[in-house]
């Protein structure tokens, strides 16, 4: 294997991990390669379907289609930020009070250490549900519907039907990624439609967010910055995005 090809299946699993990179990133990973070969590197590895390239950087191919990545490849990425917003996200959760937890790499995490006590928890994803299962106190409510074998959750028209007739008292909801145009993503529609409605039902509206997705843009959008309350992330987040929030009412943790 020659080192051109070396570098480039290299740039591939890093764009796999990663979810997406900028060229930037990809300048300090490589400092003695130069910017045109490079260039070189992602317009082949897109014309061949390995990455998709996009306007500063790449993306991971299972990103840009619509299937918001393999839940196995995110579980093992930012794991100590997922960490962090884990342990900050246990000190909302009230005793008594009716919960939904999103699907997502993250929120599996926070189902593995909620506390075993008194409330309603409603969950449309798969691991949420495995994870609580260890719990004797809570009720726990696995919403029906088409499953997605990516996210390993479900969704669809009867998962949103359901949804409408439940006041929840607190939402934990994932988010693929986050840009000042479109707002608050992921890369499926119809998951994009449960969120929607799940923050309707919602009297506080939590979102849990590490700092690699800002500036990453998504195919659908499910909110703004109007629509939540509580931001919770690592302690990266850009600055200009705190105020953002701060202007909006919303507490960022």
């Amino acid at each position: 294997m020659d080192t051109m090809e070396q570098r480039r299946n290299t740039i591939v699993d890093w764009v796999n991990q990663s979810g997406n990179i900028s060229f930037t990133q990809l300048k300090k990973k490589f400092p003695q390669i130069s910017e045109m070969t490079l260039r070189t590197d992602l317009k082949a590895l897109d014309e061949a379907k390995r990455i998709v390239r996009i306007h500063g950087g790449a993306k991971s191919v299972d990103v840009v289609v619509g299937t918001d990545d393999m839940l196995s490849r995110r579980q093992v990425r930012n794991i100590e930020a997922k960490k962090l917003i884990t342990q900050k996200a246990l000190v909302f959760i009230r005793k008594d009070t009716t919960i939904f937890l999103d699907s997502g790499s993250t929120t599996t995490m926070l189902a593995s250490c909620i506390p075993d006590q008194s409330n309603l928890i409603y969950t449309n994803s798969l691991t949420c549900a495995a994870e609580l299962g260890r719990l004797t106190q809570p009720s726990i409510h696995i919403l029906g519907g088409k499953m997605n074998r990516y996210s390993m959750s479900v969704c669809g028209i009867h998962t949103v039907q359901e949804v409408q007739r439940i006041n929840f008292d607190q939402v934990f909801m994932g988010v693929t990624s986050y840009c000042e145009p479109t707002g608050f993503c992921c890369g499926v529609d119809e998951e994009a439609v449960l969120k929607k409605t799940v923050m309707r039902q919602a009297e506080q509206r939590i979102l849990l967010m590490d700092s690699s997705k800002i500036g990453v843009k998504s195919t659908y959008s499910f909110c703004s910055l109007d629509d939540v309350d509580i931001v919770i992330s690592d302690d990266n987040l850009p600055k200009e995005f705190c105020e953002d929030c701060r202007r909006h009412g919303i507490q960022v943790i």
